[in-house]
């Protein structure tokens, strides 16, 4: 009888062990499945983070694109200013003449040619400008070089336009647009247009800055200031208008060499030998070379 009950309570304890090893294996599957499950979701959260961020990158580079220096600026060195629209620059190891692209100042050292008003001005602002910073260069996709061989560029110092400061400030017009379009073109007419509305330095003198050039000239008594920006004296004096020839008469010649055998550099408007079919670039200047 005991090893009869024996054998029943062993038995109890069999089933008992055995039916508590499958409930802790269930226990131990269903918590491996549970982690399992979090490794996945976050696993998931994280591509999903990683591919937004990836999205939001890609949109903010579209929306803010990077900004860098223009390539196609040179640095060159300055030599002199020979006026308010020319230069002499060290480029490419090589002394050059740099004219001012797309614009155009008063004369002052011109061969046959008066001091202009503002001219004086006009020189000093851009030498002040030029001697303000590094100094670069951008040519355009036109000719490089103009018929003197002279750089054809846009001017920068500091990354600033000298073109700009002289259209802006009313010492510069707009001329020589021979081969549009042109990068800065519509930017230099506007800063012409807010010069010309505030009538300010060439601009302030009704007839004297047109679409050929200047006239008049500075009246020898008048002595310019030295203050950019300024509407000087010798602009308010003006001797005879560069239209009206002088009191020698005319003078004839049968084309540009011939002018040339007795003025060599050619003439500006207003001298008696000049003659509007000798001025093909229409820059105020016959048989100029």
């Amino acid at each position: 009888m005991k090893l009869v009950l024996n054998l029943v309570v062993s038995g109890f304890l069999l089933l008992g062990l055995t039916a508590c090893n499958q409930g802790s294996a269930e226990k131990t599957s269903s918590t491996a499945e549970q982690t399992s499950e979090k490794v996945e979701s976050v696993k998931e959260q994280k591509t999903d983070t990683v591919g937004k961020s990836q999205v939001n990158q890609s949109e903010n580079s579209k929306e803010q694109p990077q900004t860098k220096e223009d390539s196609n600026q040179v640095p060159v060195t300055l030599v002199e200013a020979v006026d308010g629209d020319t230069i002499k620059v060290t480029y490419n190891g090589e002394k050059e003449t740099v004219r001012y692209l797309l614009v155009d100042t008063p004369e002052e050292k011109k061969p046959n040619t008066c001091v202009q008003p503002f001219a004086v001005e006009a020189y000093k602002r851009n030498n002040q400008l030029l001697n303000s910073g590094q100094i670069t260069l951008e040519f355009d996709h036109g000719n490089k070089r103009d018929k003197y061989g002279r750089l054809l560029a846009y001017v920068f110092v500091n990354g600033a336009s000298v073109q700009e400061t002289l259209l802006k400030e009313g010492y510069a017009r707009i001329a020589y647009v021979y081969q549009p379009p042109y990068k800065y073109l519509d930017q230099f007419q506007a800063d012409e247009n807010q010069a010309k509305n505030k009538k300010l330095n060439i601009w302030s003198q009704p007839g004297f800055a047109t679409d050929r050039g200047f006239n008049g000239c500075v009246n020898s008594a008048a002595k310019p200031t030295n203050q950019p920006g300024s509407t000087s004296s010798s602009s308010k004096t003006t001797t005879q208008s560069s239209n009206t020839p002088n009191s020698s008469g005319t003078e004839f010649f049968a084309n540009c060499t011939e002018l040339r055998k007795k003025y060599p550099d050619g003439v500006s408007k207003g001298h008696p030998a000049y003659q509007a079919k000798m001025d093909r670039d229409n820059d105020g200047y016959a048989c100029d070379r």
